[in-house]
């Protein structure tokens, strides 16, 4: 049987990190957006984003090896959510124009969540790491839709409410 497991996705900018930081405040195990750490040590290491990006199946792949790793440390008895999931991956993939590997397929082949929780988007704002335009987050959003759809996972679409109105839903909807 699957573990509790519950990944909160949606493009860039849809509220995935505050909704996680306030299920961490209620007292639930969560696990960062592995991309964002890997980015982030590369940013620390004096890299540019535009460096970070300029190999996009690297990235991939140091994504993918970081999801994997975060999530075999993640307890299987307990309810945990996890700032996006590895079939992510795919909508990244294909907004790069890479081929699906080995790497990709074997992560995404196990049934490694319970339930998605895909959070509508909010208003754009960019950083530091967020490197996509607004319509290359709708674009991703939609991306990522149809990953989870295609590998036949039960996706909950969560509105656009006050942060801890969303925790509430999503808690509601386990």
């Amino acid at each position: 049987m699957t573990p509790p497991h519950y990944v909160l996705t949606g493009g860039p900018c849809a509220g995935k990190t505050t909704t996680i930081e306030e299920l961490k405040k209620r007292g639930y195990t969560v696990l960062p957006e592995a991309a964002r750490t890997v980015i982030d040590a590369q940013l620390a290491a004096g890299k540019t984003i535009q460096d970070v990006i300029a190999d996009p199946l690297w990235l991939q792949h140091a994504i993918i090896t970081h999801q994997i790793e975060l999530l075999a440390q993640a307890p299987k008895e307990k309810t945990v959510f996890i700032d996006r999931g590895i079939p992510d991956n795919v909508a990244y993939y294909r907004k790069f124009g890479l081929a699906f590997d080995d790497m990709l397929n074997n992560a995404v082949e196990p049934r490694l969540y319970r339930k998605i929780f895909l959070l509508a988007m909010i208003d754009f704002v960019t950083d530091a790491a967020r490197y996509e335009t607004p319509e290359e987050a709708q674009k991703l959003h939609e991306g990522i839709r149809q990953a989870y759809t295609e590998l036949k996972y039960e996706i909950v679409e969560v509105p656009v409410m006050p942060v801890g109105e969303r925790a509430d839903f999503i808690v509601a909807n386990l």
